[in-house]
């Protein structure tokens, strides 16, 4: 999704990790990323840190489909280190 003001948001959706990401980053560098981190059905917190630092890069990140019931209940501590991104980056 792009804005007026050119800002740039890229919501990976209920998906694991797939190498068409990296064209993402390729044609639109977002701005920001929302990624699931829930792995169960979506990417778990090791394939959310490799997408965020190897195929989509983008600035910012948002952590999504997580915590909400026991077999998703992961936390973005979890994939924050993996990452690359500073606290600053990596919402929580």
């Amino acid at each position: 999704m792009e804005f007026e003001n050119g800002f740039k948001i890229y919501d990976t959706g209920d998906t694991d990790v797939f190498s068409d990401m990296a064209l993402i980053n390729k044609f639109f560098k977002p701005d920001l990323a929302l990624v699931c981190i829930g792995g169960h059905f979506t990417m778990d917190p090791d394939h959310a840190a490799y997408a965020l630092r190897e195929l989509i890069r983008p600035k910012q990140a948002i952590p999504t489909h997580y915590g909400t019931y026991p077999v998703i209940n992961r936390t973005p501590a979890d994939s924050r280190p993996r990452s690359g991104m500073r606290r600053s980056r990596f919402w929580t």
